[in-house]
């Protein structure tokens, strides 16, 4: 019989082995593993991209990893779950615990039952992971230096679905090379300069206040999207608030192949920056003074002119939420949202 402190050095003395021959398959696939433009002459990062890649074989985004990153993440409530039935017209809602109660084991033994959808969040808390998002991005962070600036704040979204699936129709703020894994998928992607499929006044709402109530998906905004079928080793690039969406449907299917898999890989730049304080003081003059500001990108030297009055005022509505809130709302207020300014 082994005691209940041998029983605990057996558990680590084991978990080492497996951490030590992941280690060592990680080691022999990072020399080989590798991202890049489909389009090298004409890529640019502030547009929506084609990538080719080949971080599919990578020992670390397969499904029995990624079983033991969901065992990591989930008592840090970085576990995502919808609720069965949503559409990609539906608000992108989702909850850290599944709807029906199910543990992570139970989720991954049913991985392929039709439906079935888990969304592995901020992966770069956990080290192993935040060393492969610098691994990714080291590949083509000269192109986006270049263009953008400094790149900061690095995360990852891993979302592990089986067809008929659906992420609804959403804006993020970050920009993103979005890489398909396993299975397929259909992703659509609008360019983030489309005023008619995203309203100016709504892209400011969201960057400055989270606010996403008014980002809806009309069927006559599809035909607006650059679409594309994307399988191992396809992805798409596209910049901060680049409206977009995904399904996978069951035509791909095989026994034993039908989990479709997809790695967002997410991160702000000095670029990314900028534009945020743009709209802050542009979401001022707007709701304020009643006025229609130039938009981002639309002027070098107004966007320059406004960056630094942006900063102020976001950093001022921040500092007037933090004082007031204790005493109107009777709780502290919240962080502002991630590259707000």
């Amino acid at each position: 019989m082994i005691s209940s402190d041998g029983q605990a050095v057996w558990q680590l003395e084991s978990f080492m082995k497996m951490d030590e021959s992941t280690n060592v398959a990680v080691a022999q696939t990072r020399a080989k593993c590798r991202m890049w433009p489909d389009d090298a002459a004409n890529f640019t990062t502030l547009k929506i991209g084609q990538l080719r890649h080949n971080f599919h074989e990578h020992p670390l985004l397969q499904l029995a990893e990624l079983e033991r990153l969901a065992n990591d993440l989930m008592p840090l409530h970085q576990c995502r779950f919808v609720r069965p039935g949503i559409t990609q017209a539906s608000s992108f809602a989702h909850a850290d615990q599944h709807p029906d109660g199910l543990s992570i084991e139970q989720v991954f033994s049913r991985i392929e039952e039709p439906g079935s959808w888990i969304a592995l969040y901020n992966v770069e808390s956990i080290p192993r992971y935040q060393a492969l998002l610098t691994e990714i991005l080291d590949a083509m962070r000269p192109v986006v230096e270049r263009e953008q600036g400094k790149i900061f704040m690095e995360t990852g979204f891993i979302f592990v679905s089986a067809p008929p699936s659906v992420t609804p129709f959403h804006i993020d703020r970050e920009n993103n090379f979005w890489l398909q894994l396993h299975g397929r998928k259909t992703m659509n992607v609008w360019d983030n300069t489309d005023r008619t499929t995203i309203p100016a006044d709504v892209v400011e709402d969201y960057i400055v206040a989270h606010q996403a109530k008014k980002v809806r998906f009309k069927e006559e905004l599809r035909s607006r999207s650059h679409e594309f079928d994307v399988g191992p080793g396809d992805g798409v690039y596209f910049p901060s608030t680049s409206p977009h969406m995904t399904k996978s449907d069951r035509t791909w299917v095989r026994p034993g192949d039908g989990v479709s898999i997809s790695f967002g890989v997410n991160f702000y730049t000095d670029h990314t920056r900028r534009t945020a304080r743009v709209h802050q003081i542009n979401r001022l003059l707007r709701k304020g003074l009643h006025l229609a500001p130039t938009s981002p990108g639309q002027s070098t030297a107004v966007d320059a002119a406004k960056a630094p009055m942006g900063k102020m005022i976001g950093a001022t509505r921040q500092l007037g939420k933090t004082l007031l809130s204790p005493i109107v709302l009777k709780k502290p207020a919240t962080p502002p949202p991630p590259g707000s300014y």
